[in-house]
């Protein structure tokens, strides 16, 4: 065990000390404190485009919808401009705004047609075409103007009927468990969401990062003076750790920060004036027995996967060959991404029951469901015991692959050549 833990104390130091990993774990909290304040603060700062306003409404709809239309964008502070057609002028007319468009003197125009008077269809072409709140806040004119007038037709006040209809509710949600309350919906779908990318890029980061560590020591010839003095289980078992020893701490930070920017989150909005700018939620209780749980699937997913990857780093000896032999490891990794949307929408669905019981997906997705609902004892335990099955068949493979490919160079073996290792190792 002390080799064993040798290894691990290399591993973990070097890594830790390396400037990448300061930078990552440093900036990693800062970049997360960017991304959760920053959109809001621009969005204080951001002013409505004008884009709207510089347009010609053609209106060949014969009921007036084309002042109506500029009533409503005059809220936003356009003003467009309103040409009142005949069908059989339409064409001319949009000619004209075409070429009024392309020579930069106008942004675009709406038409507003027979389809439109009976609330189908409107067009618009122009440069700012692409511009979604441009187009939102045009369509949204446009079925205010075609409402307006139907309810006109019916003898009723338009202005009334908009004062009556407009309601600004908004519904909390809280999950209620056999503990009781546990928090805003909310919370739990972004405690969740969270926990999946974590884990999944701790896997897929620090798997790879046993695989080209392996790599580049049998480039260097590192390989053979370390398998003289500890077994290749052994080492394999120490790197294995001590890599995981170092995601398991940037990890912590990561946490760290996370809960601290949460808890200092109201004074950050009230410096930044966002004190409205951004909706609030709760994040939901977490007991110490699922954080226990949450744990036990890292391991063991880690564990899974990085001793596959270091098994793949020890059959090649280039980076290019790296990357074909790590792409079915990668394969088993990215459905859970994938199946996240359905398991975050539907976490007692049989899909997510299912795939929460794989254990190349459960790693990630049984954490998730966990986040969001009650899982049964019974689905805990199934989960981890094959989970934990595979984990141990997958050292076992991987501990014999190891052994043998650690110590060979030159070409890519075969998979008949990597089963005959499997088969001889001892």
């Amino acid at each position: 065990m002390d080799k064993v833990f040798a290894v691990i104390k290399r591993e973990y130091l070097e890594r830790v000390r390396s400037k990448w990993f300061i930078f990552a774990t440093v900036f990693g909290p800062l970049l997360m404190a960017v991304l959760m304040f920053l959109p809001a603060w621009l969005a204080t700062k951001t002013q409505p485009s004008s884009d709207a306003g510089n347009i010609v409404i053609l209106d060949a709809s014969e009921v007036g919808l084309g002042q109506r239309v500029a009533d409503q964008l005059a809220a936003f502070g356009a003003a467009p401009a309103v040409e009142l057609l005949t069908s059989d002028k339409l064409a001319e007319a949009e000619s004209t705004a075409t070429r009024a468009v392309m020579a930069k003197t106008r942004e675009g125009y709406l038409v507003l047609d027979a389809l439109t008077a009976t609330g189908e269809r409107s067009r618009y072409a122009g440069r700012n075409a692409s511009t979604v709140p441009d187009m939102r806040r045009l369509e949204e004119a446009v079925k205010q103007a075609v409402l307006g007038k139907r309810f006109e037709a019916e003898g009723l006040d338009p202005q009334r009927i908009r004062m009556l209809s407009k309601l600004d509710l908004k519904m909390d949600a809280q999950r209620l468990g056999e503990r009781g309350r546990g928090g805003a919906g909310e919370g739990a779908m972004a405690l969740a969401y969270g926990i999946a990318l974590l884990l999944y890029m701790s896997i897929m980061l620090y798997g790879q990062a046993i695989m080209m560590g392996v790599i580049e020591e049998k480039s260097q010839r590192v390989a053979e003076v370390v398998v003289a003095a500890i077994p290749p289980d052994k080492l394999l078992a120490g790197k294995v750790l001590g890599v995981g020893a170092v995601g398991m701490t940037q990890q912590l930070v990561w946490v760290g920060s996370a809960l601290t920017l949460m808890n200092f989150r109201k004074p950050i909005e009230a410096a930044l004036g966002l004190n409205a700018g951004m909706p609030a939620f709760q994040l939901p209780s977490v007991s110490f027995g699922t954080a226990l749980l949450f744990l036990c699937f890292f391991v063991l997913g880690y564990t899974l996967f990085a001793t596959l990857f270091a098994a793949a780093g020890s059959m090649v000896s280039s980076t290019q060959d790296a990357q074909q032999v790590a792409t079915p490891l990668v394969m088993l990794i990215i459905p859970s991404l994938l199946l996240l949307p359905p398991v975050l929408f539907a976490p007692n669905g049989s899909l997510a029951r299912t795939v929460s019981l794989i254990p190349f997906s459960a790693p990630i997705l049984m954490p998730v469901r966990m986040s969001l609902t009650t899982v049964s004892p019974l689905e805990l335990v199934a989960s981890l015991a094959l989970l934990l099955l595979t984990c141990l068949g997958a050292m076992w493979l991987a501990a014999r692959i190891y052994r043998t490919g650690v110590l060979m160079y030159g070409k890519k073996p075969s998979l008949r050549e990597v089963l005959h290792w499997v088969r001889v190792a001892r």
